[in-house]
């Protein structure tokens, strides 16, 4: 289970939260969800369209914040237009499956975001409160066997460190994408503020690492 950063900490006043927000998009919000660590979702934060069919064709959905099960909304979803936010997509309800991380841009096949199939069940937007980030990786689990901490991205573990399989994982500051392969290829899985013990914790059914990227892209 996956233990992240806010659960240590007391939660804070809506006021503090909104003025947080306030300072960081410009203006006044209002706040769905928050803590003192992590503002997760605004009605305002990003917005992102489904289409059944390729080149932005058939049914269209317009979604501006999580979602945990879109399959009354679409029966399938073959293009994407993310107009705002960092999105990650999942292939089915309930955030579960295989997970597919958009910036803003245009996605006119699903295989452009390194899908599998055209299912796309939930969507959760990513948020980003802060411009640094930090990670720090271990060779094996419960953060025993230091082998570096990151602050940028890395499009090859092999090359960098010598080794593809990390075992540990412990988030500092900002989200983080961790791809099963070389040059943001592969299997993906949504780093949060927190502690990964094992690799189970991400999701993953085993330690194969092959990049990691960081998620900048907010607006």
């Amino acid at each position: 289970m996956v233990k992240t950063l806010v659960d240590d900490i007391a939660p804070a006043t809506e006021d503090l939260a909104k003025a947080l927000w306030g300072i960081y998009i410009g203006g006044p919000i209002t706040v769905d969800y928050y803590t003192d660590f992590c503002i997760y979702r605004t009605p305002n934060m990003g917005k992102i369209i489904f289409y059944e069919d390729r080149n932005f064709q058939g049914h269209y959905y317009e979604c501006s914040s999580d979602h945990p099960n879109l399959q009354s909304s679409f029966s399938r979803c073959n293009s994407v237009r993310v107009h705002s936010g960092s999105w990650m997509l999942y292939e089915y309800p309930n955030y579960s499956g295989c997970q597919y991380y958009l910036r803003r841009g245009e996605y006119s096949d699903y295989r452009e975001w390194m899908g599998f199939n055209d299912s796309i069940r939930s969507c959760r937007i990513i948020p980003q409160l802060t411009s640094s980030h930090r990670i720090r990786l271990y060779e094996r689990d419960n953060y025993k066997g230091l082998i570096a901490e990151l602050t940028d991205d890395c499009h090859c573990i092999q090359d960098r460190f010598h080794r593809n399989e990390i075992y540990s994982l412990n988030v500092l500051e900002g989200s983080w994408i961790l791809y099963e392969m070389p040059n943001y290829r592969g299997r993906q899985y949504l780093l949060r503020p927190g502690e990964y013990r094992t690799y189970q914790d991400w999701g993953s059914m085993n330690a194969k690492v092959g990049s990691f990227r960081r998620v900048v892209d907010f607006c």
